[in-house]
């Protein structure tokens, strides 16, 4: 009869166990809780209300190790830079705190500090991942991690470069230009260097207060149907795109005048990536055969991207891959079945038991890394979008655009 109330206790344990892990060695045990955090759609309430606190709310480091920092950086003292300095930070995460500070010149900014030491502990993290996932081919024969462990590799060392940041933040600016519904913070260069990122501060709700929505008016369904839409634009038009759209990287505000959008604000680009032509159109046949159910399309799309299994005459692992993505969500709800995606893993796993995935690309691993945060948002915004009729048109017209 208390069944209910012990797993609830045994999850809030582990959760406050998994917490207190990832704020004692830092690094990417931030980012994997950070992710479990967001996935309301895919785990207990205990987990999303614990490990949500490391998408913003990790315990910061003291100002004097900040101030130090942020002078090393600027060779120069910190009040010939700013007329003020807040010591206690508005955002403290995996890799580096925000504090809020006016500059000399009276434009507000967000200061961005690189953790001191970060890099270490993130090298060390990577080690790490790549032993263990190489024991884990050891036991799991039929997946390859190699894919894995190279995005990793390939990624985590330019969230470490505020300067690549910077330069992915401007190009999706510039890609929603003229776009009032889609905020992004302008990079202020004169006083950006590789560990202190400085942007115009910008004021928001976080994307899951919906008690800060509704104060402001802001009605949810709207904005799960603004991030869904920035999101393929992202992905299908411009081949550009924000991989890590946690709820402490996504903010609202209201729209300027009655009837129009609201405003998403977007933070936080040290995890993009730039997507080939050849890719981006072949994702999105992929995609639409798919939502679609054209299994020829289906197959020849993943064979075409570079999906390559042991034998490729036999299409189950591709059928079973595409039917998960399609019985997943149900009609009406913009976000996973954690049932389904229970019971479609299990098909899935039977099937590349039977015919192994060989090679699968990079860009694929990132895609999916967004597709279940945007589910697990999905989840907090009660998202009641229609997934398919959203994503259709874009991928068709980035099909149409390549003719």
């Amino acid at each position: 009869d208390d069944a209910e109330k012990r797993r609830f206790r045994h999850h809030s344990w582990s959760a406050g166990r998994l917490y207190d892990l990832a704020v004692t060695h830092q690094g990417l045990l931030i980012k994997f809780g950070q992710i479990i955090g967001s996935r309301p759609d895919m785990v207990p309430d205990p987990y999303v209300d614990v490990l949500s606190r490391l998408q913003d709310q990790v315990p910061p480091r003291g100002f004097r190790t900040v101030k130090r920092a942020v002078e090393r950086e600027l060779q120069r003292p910190l009040e010939d830079v700013f007329e003020e300095f807040a010591e206690q930070p508005i955002a403290s995460a995996s890799l580096a705190q925000v504090h809020r500070a006016p500059l000399k010149d009276g434009r507000v900014v967000a200061v961005k500090v690189q953790y001191p030491g970060i890099q270490d502990i993130v090298a060390n993290d990577l080690a790490n991942i790549r032993f263990l996932l190489r024991i884990l081919n050891r036991f799991e024969r039929s997946l390859d991690f190699t894919p894995l462990i190279e995005e990793l590799s390939h990624n985590v060392p330019l969230e470490l470069d505020f300067i690549n940041e910077g330069h992915n933040a401007e190009l999706i600016a510039s890609n929603f230009a003229g776009r009032e519904e889609i905020v992004v913070p302008k990079i202020i260069w004169e006083y950006t260097t590789q560990r202190v990122l400085v942007m115009e501060f910008i004021e928001g709700i976080k994307i899951t207060d919906l008690a800060g929505m509704q104060r402001a008016g802001i009605n949810p369904q709207e904005v799960a149907q603004l991030v869904s839409n920035t999101f393929c634009e992202q992905i299908y038009i411009h081949g550009m795109f924000h991989a890590d759209p946690h709820p402490g990287n996504l903010f609202v505000q209201p729209p300027d005048r009655s009837g129009d959008s609201p405003k998403l604000v977007l933070l936080d680009f040290g995890l993009c990536r730039k997507l080939d032509d050849k890719f981006r159109i072949g994702y999105s046949r992929l995609v639409e055969a798919m939502l679609t159910w054209n299994l020829a399309g289906m197959v020849q799309a993943f064979q075409d991207l570079g999906v390559t299994v042991k034998r490729p005459d036999d299409p189950t692992t591709y059928l079973e891959i595409g039917k998960s993505f399609m019985q997943t969500s149900q009609p009406g709800r913009g976000y996973v079945d954690p049932d389904l995606v229970a019971e479609a893993n299990q098909r899935v796993a039977k099937a590349v038991r039977a015919n192994p995935i060989v090679d699968i690309p990079r860009e694929m691993l990132l895609i999916m890394r967004v597709v279940g945060l945007l589910s697990g948002l999905g989840k907090h915004l009660d998202s009641r979008i229609d997934v398919a009729n959203t994503i259709l048109p874009y991928a068709r017209a980035a099909q149409e655009g390549a003719k």
